[in-house]
């Protein structure tokens, strides 16, 4: 029985079939949330007949159960069809239903293991994680010491706190350069909000308008900073975010890619010697 399993995982048919079963799941994943059909839950249920006995197939072409759980393909798609089969009746709260729908969802991702390409892709992912860690933290350094800065800087004065006359000018100057968008509130005003601002500028939106505000305040005698300090602080952070700290991110990245693209090729050449 082992044997045949095997020979039926290993054959090609057998992939591409489960693929475009799939593929049909995953696109009526998405029309489901425009409306819903009978149809579509019968097809949908025999998609999910067919996931438990690709599961049953798996597991019983493996030596052991520590084989199939060792592949962690076969767990990831355990544990999606295992939450496809929780019933929604188990669950009052209308909360713990919307969670267990939103799971469900993440039978898309199933897509991932379409194409060895993708699976690639994926391990390149995994292998990176270690080194995406230690330069998130070293982006966050950086984001934590020009968010102080910033507060620091660039903060606009409490109106309450401000004689007649200051707050007349603020006035004046929240009318002449309002915030982008207008409903945000200032945006070096706390920590937390400097940090989102950087990484507003981080993506290029709408920096040089939070620039050319300050400015605008610094003229006034809003905030001490000159223009110049404006200007400067904000390239500065541009050009260390986008230019060092995201190229270090893309070149670790690349860097594991061509490690695992090594591995691939040395290792289908074993297979095509054996």
């Amino acid at each position: 029985m082992r044997k045949i399993c095997k020979n039926i995982v290993e054959a090609k048919s057998f992939e591409y079939f489960i693929i475009i079963v799939i593929l049909v799941n995953c696109g009526l994943i998405g029309v489901e949330t425009y409306f819903t059909t009978s149809l579509i839950n019968t097809i949908q249920f025999i998609a999910l007949i067919i996931f438990i006995i690709e599961i049953v197939i798996r597991y019983t072409a493996s030596n052991t159960t520590l084989d199939y759980f060792k592949d962690a393909w076969n767990i990831f798609d355990f544990s999606i069809v295992a939450i496809c089969l929780v019933p929604e009746s188990w669950f009052v709260s209308a909360g713990a239903i919307t969670t267990l729908r939103v799971l469900r969802v993440f039978r898309v991702l199933r897509l991932l293991k379409a194409s060895e390409e993708i699976r690639l892709i994926v391990a390149v992912l995994g292998r990176s994680l270690n080194a995406l860690f230690y330069n998130m933290v070293f982006f966050f350094i950086f984001l934590y010491l020009f968010a102080i800065i910033g507060v620091t800087l660039f903060k606009l004065p409490d109106q309450s706190m401000l004689p007649l006359v200051k707050q007349q000018i603020l006035l004046e100057y929240i009318s002449e350069a309002p915030n982008a968008p207008v409903i945000s509130p200032d945006p070096y005003g706390n920590l937390t909000e400097t940090m989102f601002t950087l990484f507003r500028v981080l993506t290029g939106e709408d920096w040089t308008d939070i620039r050319y505000n300050l400015t605008k305040a610094s003229e006034k005698g809003l905030i001490q900073p000159p223009s110049w300090v404006i200007t400067f602080y904000h390239v500065l952070w541009y050009i260390i975010s986008v230019f060092l700290l995201l190229n270090l991110l893309v070149g670790a990245i690349l860097n594991n890619y061509q490690i695992i693209m090594n591995e691939f090729k040395q290792k289908k050449l074993k297979q095509k010697n054996n």
